[in-house]
């Protein structure tokens, strides 16, 4: 409701553009506003959005001409590519180097890890994302700089070339969230590997590969699923950005152009969207949580 107010107050309109232009006929412009309801009070309007949406329907788009729902089914599996292998390569990152500096803390091996994760969560993606098009892009030429969906491929090939253009963005938004995540796996696992129960195990003859996996891990984890289960809202918050960079088709890019456009529907859609994915992957952090604790029971 607070969203749709501000939206509702914030200046522009979605139908300026017919107003401003010469060839269609005001009361073409002044229909449309009253059959979209835009004339309407703002407590009408809040009402008939929240029944609509309990109905399951999105409405429609005032600058796409098309149903939020269809416009949002077609960009959503790319925001959502791009999401899952940019936290997979975080995770790839954060967890081996995260334990490997807190089993050798203080060594050259975590001095030039600690120094790397503060260089990666210093820079903004919008200045990595730059950096890349420059480098990868400019310079090697290795690299798109734009992320195009009509790719004229099929099979493997198709495949292989949205890959390559998912290189960049994927890597941004993955290097960063992986400096994040590698420092508070690095405490974790040193606070951890430091308790008489490890001391034990190790005292006891077990080698370090099973004290460190089935001992030191499976504890030192549970404050990590935490914090990527608190991470998930700047992951999205990060995404709008990366690909408004690399033009990804993701509904990242495309609530930035509906917030410009003042497309209320697309915008409240959108929200809607991600607080469905954060509540969702919340709750598979709650699961993980049983998982790496036996003590933790959900009957």
């Amino acid at each position: 409701m607070v969203l749709f107010a501000v939206l509702a107050l914030a200046p522009g309109d979605p139908f300026a553009e017919l107003a401003t232009n010469s060839n269609v006929p005001p009361e073409v412009a002044q229909r449309l506003r009253a059959e979209f309801g835009l004339d309407d009070p703002l407590a009408v309007r809040d009402v008939r959005w929240l029944g609509a949406m309990l109905r399951g329907e999105w409405g429609f788009s005032f600058q796409s001409r098309m149903n939020v729902e269809t416009l949002i089914r077609g960009r959503l599996p790319v925001s959502l590519f791009v999401l899952g292998s940019a936290y997979a390569v975080a995770l790839a990152v954060a967890l081996p180097v995260g334990i490997l500096s807190a089993l050798r803390p203080y060594s050259v091996f975590d001095h030039v890890a600690t120094g790397l994760d503060f260089v990666g969560f210093s820079l903004p993606t919008f200045f990595t994302g730059l950096l890349f098009i420059l480098v990868f892009s400019v310079w090697l030429e290795w690299l798109p700089s734009i992320y195009r969906a009509d790719v004229d491929a099929h099979g493997l090939a198709f495949v292989l070339e949205h890959a390559r253009q998912a290189v960049m963005p994927v890597a941004v938004l993955g290097l960063f969230q992986g400096a994040v995540l590698t420092r508070f796996v690095r405490a974790s696992v040193l606070e951890v590997v430091r308790l008489d129960f490890v001391t034990t195990a190790r005292a006891k003859g077990l080698s370090e590969m099973i004290t460190v996996g089935k001992h030191v891990l499976r504890n030192a984890l549970l404050p990590v699923v935490t914090v990527i289960s608190l991470q998930v809202p700047a992951i999205f918050a990060g995404a709008v950005v990366t690909e408004q960079i690399f033009r990804v088709p993701g509904i990242g890019s495309l609530l930035i152009s509906a917030i410009l456009a003042s497309d209320t529907p697309v915008v409240l859609a959108i929200t809607f969207v991600y607080a469905v994915l954060v509540v969702a992957l919340n709750l598979v952090a709650d699961l993980l949580y049983g998982w790496l604790d036996p003590r933790i029971s959900y009957a």
